[in-house]
Order: structure tokens, then sequence, then C-alpha cells
């Protein structure tokens, strides 16, 4: 039962960090609980443990090709926190603390769920844990953020909720028990009521698209992370959208066991080509350097999406992309936030120079921005090769030609903003309040990290990765 500590050991955490009588000490309880999150999965990782076909919850292939890199991403969040909150002494950190140990725990149940109820439970535990989070600001854009993600998120969950009852129904219809574990729905094959279950695929995408942040459905993201503070934008962008993916994922399992995997691989073909220009032609016109994180983590959703629609092969390179995404969105997420702290804003109109003022973060800040617009070698650019190949290799020319168009829109957006923020003279209002923000080791090495794990992740993609995301493809398009 080593795959249930995900979960409890960082709810232990919560219990003790909300009891923990000092603001000083209690930001370390974080990276304690982090390394520890981080060994079992690693050890998991290595070693999978036997998962039983009707177990509601376990570490099986998918959790293990998904699950690591959203614990190595917290681990890294979690050494960065201590300094953060160490700059943030104004401010009460118990129920932050908590909160952020509550949403890896959340994570971890979520991407082990089996079950469309426990899913479900997961998914909508970590929209509710996530909402002290963004508000931890406590300024009125942060309130409106906040609210903003509540509500289109709670729409979100409420028709992933509406959908789950749509293919239980479709399996009783056809004859089913009841059993809402993905196991028994594929199970059922066509038996599936295929009215219901293209219902039911309608509204999970709906649902789970608005937890990704696909588009249409993505108008929470901008404003979320334009507030929330970078750990937990760099949280919600490699850690909560994974898990709503791997639920894609699932449910996509199921749709294709019923016969109707062709329909639902075109819808998410198109959402995916959707999002992709939708991010792209508002990443030309962000003056924003935090919204504009967001525009291009609603363009990566989107090649996920993309991916997850060209059958083994794409879903192969989607899991890739998880993994490359997700370390360079975090890397970007922390070394944007040290500008925005040394900076006092995060309008392109009010911060130029930051190279002379912050020149550590600038520099990483810069390296991010060639990682996550897929130059070589950084790992973004070998999984979005791979889902190219995909897509050329299931004959969809037209599809590629979008694709390369937005990745070019993307990059000239990105490097619009980037190169605004850390080239040029400093602003004097700039340079007083850089005077404040000291670049240390605790600023500066996670983020260092996570770009040289997808520099490493590009250049050696390690044998237990591939194998890992080759059990999970095979766990999702079982041969007959």
């Amino acid at each position: 039962m080593r795959e249930l500590l995900l979960v409890f050991v960082p709810l232990a955490g919560a219990l003790v960090a909300w009891f923990w009588p000092s603001d000083r000490g209690r930001p370390w309880l974080l990276p304690a609980v982090g390394a520890v999150h981080l060994v079992l999965s690693a050890w998991l990782l290595v070693q999978p443990p036997t998962v039983a076909p009707n177990a509601w919850m376990g570490f099986d292939a998918v959790a293990r090709a998904v699950l690591p890199v959203v614990s190595l991403l917290f681990f890294a969040c979690s050494i960065y926190a201590v300094t953060y909150l160490g700059l943030r002494a104004e401010r009460e950190n118990r129920v932050f603390v908590s909160v952020l140990m509550l949403v890896i725990g959340l994570l971890s149940a979520g991407h082990q769920a089996r079950h469309l109820g426990v899913l479900w439970i997961a998914t909508e535990g970590v929209t509710l844990a996530a909402v002290p989070l963004l508000h931890f600001n406590g300024t009125p854009r942060a309130f409106e953020a906040t609210w903003k993600y509540l509500l289109v998120g709670g729409t979100g969950i409420a028709l992933s909720l509406l959908g789950s009852f749509c293919l239980g129904y479709a399996s009783m219809h056809g004859g089913g028990s009841g059993d809402l574990t993905f196991v028994a729905l594929a199970a059922q094959g066509a038996a599936l009521s295929r009215p219901w279950v293209l219902i039911a695929w309608v509204l999970l995408l709906a649902g789970y698209g608005t937890k990704m942040g696909l588009a249409p459905m993505h108008t929470w993201k901008p404003d979320a992370y334009g507030e929330a503070p970078g750990i937990v934008g760099a949280l919600l962008a490699g850690g909560v959208t994974t898990v709503a993916f791997t639920a894609l994922l699932r449910v996509r399992a199921v749709v294709g066991a019923s016969g109707a995997g062709a329909i639902a691989d075109r819808t998410l073909l198109a959402i995916g080509l959707f999002s992709m220009l939708v991010a792209a032609l508002f990443l030309l016109g962000t003056r924003n350097y935090k919204r504009m994180l967001a525009y291009s983590s609603v363009e990566h959703m989107g090649i996920l999406s993309i991916g997850a629609s060209l059958g083994p092969a794409g879903v192969f390179a989607a899991l890739f992309h998880v993994w490359s995404n997700g370390l360079t969105k975090g890397a970007l997420f922390l070394s944007s936030a040290n500008i925005r702290r040394a900076a006092d804003s995060a309008s392109i109109d009010d911060v130029r120079g930051m190279s002379v003022l912050t020149p550590r973060s600038a520099m990483i800040f810069v390296a991010g921005l060639f990682a996550v617009t897929a130059s070589p070698p950084f790992g973004p650019f070998f999984s979005e090769l791979l889902v190219l190949r995909a897509a050329l290799g299931a004959g969809h020319y037209a599809a590629v030609a979008v694709f390369l168009v937005c990745l070019l829109f993307a990059f000239f957006g990105l490097s619009r903003v980037v190169f605004a923020v850390v080239d040029g003279r400093p602003r004097p209002a700039t340079v007083a309040a850089s005077r404040r923000f000291v670049e240390t080791a605790g600023s500066l090495v996670p983020p260092a990290l996570l770009l040289g794990l997808s520099l490493w992740l590009g250049l050696f993609t390690p044998a237990v990765l591939r194998e890992s995301w080759t059990a999970a493809v095979a766990q999702l398009f079982p041969t007959p």
C-alpha cells in the first residue's frame, strides 16, 4: 500500500502545519513533505506495485507515467516557498502552507483514481483547495481572480459530474451492474449505450477541459495566473491541469472501447487546435508577463489535447509533453516571480532592464522562453516533434500546418514580452523597488533545477520514463 502514502503523507503534513505554532518554522514542513513524496514517487516509478483490476485507486500505469513529475514540481516549489514566505513575513502562512500540502495530497488521489466518482471528488477537492492560495496576496484583483476561478472552475466540475452520471447511465442502460471503475466501463465496450456515451463525452470534455484551461473554457487562467503567487501558478500549470488531462485520457479509453473513439479524437483535435490558435493570438497582444504564462499554458494544453487525439503514438508524445512542459513552466513561473518581486509590477509598460537588476533570474527567464517555445535541445522540442510525427503519420496535414503557424505566432508573442522585460535601461521606480529584493540560492536553485531537468529530459530521456509512458499507452489502448 505504498501508493496510499502519496495521499496520506501530505494530508498528515497539512494537519501538522495547521497546528504548528510558528510562522517562521512552518514553511520548512513543505520541503520535508515534498522530499518524502518525491522519494515515494521515484520508488513507485522504478518498482511499480500490482494493482487489482477492480481497485478504486491505485498507482497504475497512467498514474506512474504522470504523477512523478507533479511530485518533482511540488518539491522544487516547496524549496522556493521557504524563501518566498520568508519575504512575506507580514502575512500569516498557516492556511497557505497547509493548503499547499492538501493540494498535492488531492492531486495524488486524483492521478490514482480508477473510479469515476473518486476522480470527480479528488478534482473537486483540488478546485476548492486552490481558492485560498489564489487569494494569498489579498488584493482586490486577486479577489476578483479567485471568484472567476471558482465560478468558471465550479461550472466545469458541475459539467463533469453530470457527464459522470451520463456515463454511468450508459453502463446501466447497456445492462451493466453500475460499476463505475474505468476497467469495468471499458470492459462493457459496445454494450454501452452509444448516445449516452457521446453525451457523457461532451460534458466530461467540457468539464475537465475547463480544469485544463482549453479554449474557450480558459477564461479563468489569465486572471488566476496573473494574480496568484508564482508557486501557485506553477502548481496550477503543471499539476492541476495534468490531473484533468489524465482524467480525459481515462474517459477517452472508455469512449474508444464503446466504438466512438473516432468521434472523441476529432473533438480533441479540434479543441486542441482552437486552443493553440486562441493562445497564439492573445500572446501577440498581451503586455503582462504573468498573463503571458497563462496563455502559454493554454497553448500547451492544446498540444496535449492534439496528442491525445492521435492514437497510441500521440498519447506517448503527450505524456512526454506533460513532463517537459511541467518542468519548463515551473522554471518560468518561479523566475518570473523573482522578477515580479523585484520590479513590483507585471506589466512590460513598467518593467524593463531586469537583466541588470536580477541578472540570474532574467537569464533563467530567457532560457525558459526558448525551452517553452520548443527550441532544441530542451524537452518540449522533442515532445512536440513526436506530436508532429504522430499527426503526419495519421495524415492530418492541415492540422500540422495550423500547429506550426500557431507555434510561430506563440514564439513571436512570448519573445516580444520576455525581451521587453529583460532588455533596456531600468526605470528609476523599478531600480528603487528592486533594492528590496536580493537574489538568493533559495529563489534561484528551484527554477534553475527545473530548467536543467527540462534540458536533461531532452538530451537523455531515461529509459524508465519511456517504459512508463509505453505502459500507460498499453493500458489506454489495450490490444484485443
